[in-house]
């Protein structure tokens, strides 16, 4: 049987459920299905829509444009919420075994994007052994693709409880972070598959992301 994300993410779930304070996994539960109320996906960027020009630090120096990523082939942005984030570091270690080298086989790139700042992202780079790029955005080009979130004020009210600030933690200084969201652009920078989940818990599988991208590496050829 094929390797789940949703499996994966639900045993995160679970172990929560086992093992938290049942007050602050319902934070948790009540943001998440809040997100999921209130989201409005035609604030998101759609397929047919032509992505901004960004220029992106990555975390091992350098830096990411989408005119280098899209230069050779299609490119598929990931965007995630932080180094820290657990689910986040079961979500990228996933895609380096289940997507990166079908997309590396087809002449794609890959980058996971996230706001924290890169001197900080690096962890979950090194921590996994990621081959393909770590980008900081700075909730730039998340804000462009209409995928941000703010806290609600139980969740903000629950992390002063612990003396914790998401702001602090990314160094964006605000209460924003990204949904969960896929984006793989053509050669020519505008988007032909597009996935975004409100719910961190809820992440789009390798499968098609593959398949998006192989459709338009066989449109090219053809």
């Amino acid at each position: 049987m094929a390797e789940s994300l949703r499996r994966l993410l639900g045993d995160l779930h679970a172990e929560r459920v086992a093992t938290w304070d049942p007050a602050v996994l319902q934070v948790n539960i009540d943001q998440r299905r809040t997100l999921e109320d209130t989201a409005d996906p035609s604030a998101w960027i759609k397929p047919g829509d032509k992505a901004p020009s960004f220029r992106l630090p990555e975390v091992d120096g350098g830096e990411v444009t989408l005119a280098g990523l899209t230069a050779n082939g299609p490119a598929v942005l990931i965007f995630f919420r932080f180094a820290g984030c657990p689910a986040c570091n079961i979500a990228l270690p996933y895609y380096a075994r289940t997507l990166w080298p079908a997309l590396k086989a087809l002449g794609a790139t890959l980058t996971a994007v996230s706001p924290q700042v890169p001197d900080r992202l690096v962890e979950i780079k090194r921590r996994h052994d990621l081959e393909f790029n770590v980008a900081s955005d700075g909730n730039t080009l998340g804000g462009q693709f209409g995928v941000l979130y703010e806290f609600d004020e139980p969740s903000k009210a629950a992390a002063r409880a612990k003396g914790a600030f998401i702001g602090d933690t990314t160094g964006t200084g605000d209460w924003r972070l990204p949904m969960p969201a896929v984006v793989v652009l053509d050669r020519e920078g505008v988007a032909r598959f597009v996935d975004v989940s409100p719910d961190w818990l809820v992440r789009t599988e390798s499968a098609p992301i593959i398949e998006a991208v192989r459709a338009l590496s066989l449109a090219t050829v053809a």
